[in-house]
């Protein structure tokens, strides 16, 4: 009785990981906008209601909006111009950039479906072409649907280790190979953001050069005692400013 009960733990376990594997390939799809194959289980439709539903909470942790209308004024111009002048207009999310009231904490960040956010600390250290970089690199995690895949991952690899669990009492190694595998996507998903953000300010006419002068601000606010590259989902600002450098000659001769 017992070999057989360990028979069907080893059966249940290899169908749900072959449940897993089936459903991550179904849901492969290409990016139109970025020619990237990805692991995506949502729409288009559902990524936007989720970030309009996520927004005001997102406000909230930051202090909410920053009450001055005419800087606010300023992030929506140079957001939308960003988006009317590259391929960011033909998707079907909504854009909406939103000035956070938070001055401590240097940060900008997006929601899936076009919810995009920067905080007042970060925005009060920059000029227009550098905002034009942020803007524009949160802009590339909307259309790179990062948000998207790493839900999608995370469920798959959630999954997968309910499997190994069943089937072998394996699911904390596999949960822990879930986890560096979502950490390193992380790290692709800012690499890719970075390329499409400098893609999209030399279309919008800004100087793709002020992207390397957002990496030594962000360099600078981590301090000396930053996380260090592999233990953390963004890579490392001297990392990231190598390939921008490589952006921008990529992009500069079209």
């Amino acid at each position: 009785m017992r070999r057989g009960s360990w028979r069907i733990r080893i059966l249940i376990g290899l169908a749900i990981v072959a449940f897993a594997f089936i459903r991550r390939c179904s849901n492969q799809e290409e990016n139109p906008y970025t020619g990237r194959t990805q692991n995506i289980d949502m729409t288009a439709e559902q990524e936007i209601a989720i970030g309009l539903q996520s927004a005001p909470e997102m406000a909230q942790q930051h202090g909410g909006l920053y009450p001055d209308e005419r800087l606010q004024n300023l992030v929506d111009k140079v957001g939308n111009k960003l988006v009317q002048n590259s391929v960011a207009r033909e998707t079907p999310y909504r854009y909406e950039f939103h000035l956070l009231a938070d001055d401590r904490t240097i940060n900008a960040f997006a929601l899936p479906g076009g919810q995009i956010f920067i905080t007042y600390a970060l925005f009060s250290q920059l000029n227009e072409a550098q905002l034009a970089g942020v803007l524009g690199h949160e802009i590339g995690h909307v259309i790179g649907r990062h948000s998207a895949e790493r839900i999608a991952e995370s469920s798959f690899w959630q999954t997968l280790a309910t499997g190994a669990s069943v089937g072998g009492d394996m699911g904390s190694v596999v949960a822990g190979i879930g986890q560096n595998t979502l950490l390193t996507n992380g790290r692709g998903d800012e690499l890719e953001s970075d390329d499409l953000g400098v893609l999209f300010m030399i279309e919008s006419g800004y100087d793709p050069n002020e992207m390397i002068e957002v990496m030594k601000i962000l360099k600078s606010a981590a301090g000396p005692n930053r996380v260090p590259e592999f233990q953390s989902t963004h890579p490392d600002p001297e990392n990231r400013i190598e390939k921008i450098k490589e952006a921008i000659d990529k992009y500069s001769g079209r």
